[in-house]
């Protein structure tokens, strides 16, 4: 027997979902889809700096490239 979720459920668990998990899943399929080559997904990962500095502290996706951008500063 499935179990469904009730609509204020439903919005409890769509409202936390991670803003940039997209992206993280895009990177993921790209860098497998090319063997891991970094410089063919550099769109992908352009996306992921973008939703990055839009989310950054609300996403836990974000904080590597968070830490890699405070070692650049």
């Amino acid at each position: 027997m499935a179990h469904r979720l009730s609509d204020k459920a439903m919005h409890t668990a769509m409202s936390t979902k991670d803003p940039c998990q997209t992206q993280a899943c895009e990177i993921q399929k790209c860098l497998q889809a090319h063997r891991y080559q970094e410089s063919k997904c550099q769109q992908v990962i352009h996306e992921m700096h973008k939703c990055c500095k839009i989310h950054g502290k609300k996403s836990v996706c974000c904080s590597g490239f968070l830490k890699e951008q405070e070692k650049k500063s």
